[in-house]
């Protein structure tokens, strides 16, 4: 028996999305808002709009995503991998076209600690000579 709603995780820096996947009639919702009164950006829609268009499978799946940390560009990477994720989950043989157009991959970079004795990570008070 195939499920009727399919579930995914995606992470991004330290945001972290929980991202169920329904057909549907391509209603998205994040946090219990509508992504576009969430994601208000339209960069950031076109980010998470990405794996749906490439798999054709935009306005016929509803999506509902619990996202927390981060910041919102972070927020975003997480909820458009778990959204990749679910959709493999639903339909295995999307699986090459977002693998070849890199939407399968978990963005490793992380935020680089402070350092003692300095302002940040890297920066350096200004030097003196006199």
């Amino acid at each position: 028996m195939k499920a009727t709603r399919y579930y995914a995780t995606g992470r991004r820096k330290t945001a972290i999305a929980r991202v169920w996947l329904a057909p549907g009639s391509g209603k998205i919702e994040v946090n219990s808002k509508d992504v576009l009164g969430y994601f208000r950006r339209d960069v950031l829609r076109m980010i998470i709009q990405r794996p749906l268009l490439l798999t054709d499978t935009f306005g016929k799946v509803d999506i509902h995503a619990s996202v927390m940390g981060g910041g919102l560009s972070g927020q975003a990477g997480a909820f458009r991998l778990g959204i990749a994720r679910a959709l493999v989950a639903m339909d295995e043989n999307l699986k090459p076209v977002l693998r070849q157009n890199d939407l399968m991959t978990r963005d490793p970079r992380e935020r680089e600690r402070k350092k003692y004795g300095r302002p940040g990570a890297r920066k350096r008070f200004q030097y003196s000579k006199r």
